[in-house]
């Protein structure tokens, strides 16, 4: 079963971590989203969802206005052969959210480490880094480091690259 928005909360409550959530109208895309900005100050992400051919994923967190050459990621990421996008079932599967609503907080829906997640190192340079709390009506704040040790506590290392053009 999928965790809450709230179960993550506690999870980072639970590491001493420090949060915000500010509330807010669903938003599905980064176009959507960008009327937040002025409210929310960090470093705000897109996340992709991606299977190469082998059938592994990959969870890429990059700054929302980040481009990526989806033909060529894959010799980045060490994925087997091209990219495409994972499927909403996959999704739900792999991650525990629907589409819209993915997010690197999405990795405590990933106990068996099934998805390989990778962050841009361009978005590190910001202190403060947001995403959605497993559901896209909301934004959650925290800190770099913070981050890290959220991911660390799922068991992921994530991959730091540069993968934006």
């Amino acid at each position: 079963m999928p965790k809450t928005a709230q179960e993550l909360f506690d999870c980072l409550d639970r590491l001493n971590i420090s949060h915000s959530t500010t509330r807010h109208a669903p938003v599905f895309t980064v176009a959507e989203s960008q009327s937040l900005r002025d409210q929310i100050p960090g470093g705000h992400t897109k996340n992709l969802f991606l299977k190469d051919k082998k059938g592994r994923y990959f969870l890429v967190t990059l700054e929302e206005d980040a481009e990526v050459n989806l033909k060529t990621i894959h010799m980045l990421i060490g994925a087997s052969g091209r990219v495409s996008f994972g499927k909403p079932e996959a999704l739900m599967e792999k991650l525990g959210v629907t589409p819209g609503s993915v997010t690197i907080f999405c990795a405590i829906n990933d106990p068996g480490h099934e998805v390989t997640i990778v962050i841009d190192a361009p978005l590190l340079e910001h202190d403060t880094i947001n995403g959605h709390p497993l559901s896209n009506d909301a934004t959650t704040s925290i800190g770099r480091e913070d981050l890290m040790r959220f991911l660390a506590d799922t068991g992921h290392t994530p991959m730091i690259l540069k993968v934006s053009t």
